[in-house]
């Protein structure tokens, strides 16, 4: 079976925080999928979205709680092109409200790092370098 897309929803405490800030990261927004009470943030255009979705929304789509701050329900990993994007994006990251929940790792193959959002959303970014990846083994 294949996908046509994947969304990942996400609760947001601000929306104009949370456009702020992936903007400054270098990222858009599907304005077609976007409205006073969610942004639709673009991974992968056409294949991968983010739904930040008002909290007070956000319990239209579930009967669960909203995790808080300090637990973690899942880990978001995406893959960039290049080192030094990643890198980029860790420092504007930073530099706009979110904030490091871990140190970064080298393994030489892969390398990856991570943020948290100004919501405590958990973002690894990493970069595999596929001629030492056949390497590794």
């Amino acid at each position: 079976m294949k996908v046509k897309s994947i969304y990942l929803n996400l609760a947001t405490k601000d929306l104009d925080k949370t456009r702020n800030f992936w903007s400054k990261l270098g990222f858009s927004f599907n304005e077609n999928l976007s409205s006073d009470k969610a942004l639709c943030l673009i991974l992968n255009d056409g294949a991968m979205y983010s739904m930040f979705i008002r909290q007070d929304y956000f319990n239209a789509f579930t009967n669960r709680h909203i995790a808080d701050d300090y637990s973690s329900q899942m880990l978001i990993a995406i893959e960039v092109d290049s080192r030094e994007r990643l890198d980029q994006i860790i420092n504007l990251a930073i530099k706009n409200g979110g904030s490091r929940y871990k140190e970064s790792k080298d393994y030489e193959w892969m390398y990856y790092d991570s943020f948290a959002d100004p919501d405590g959303h958990k973002w690894e970014l990493m970069f595999t370098d596929d001629t030492k990846l056949s390497k590794r083994a």
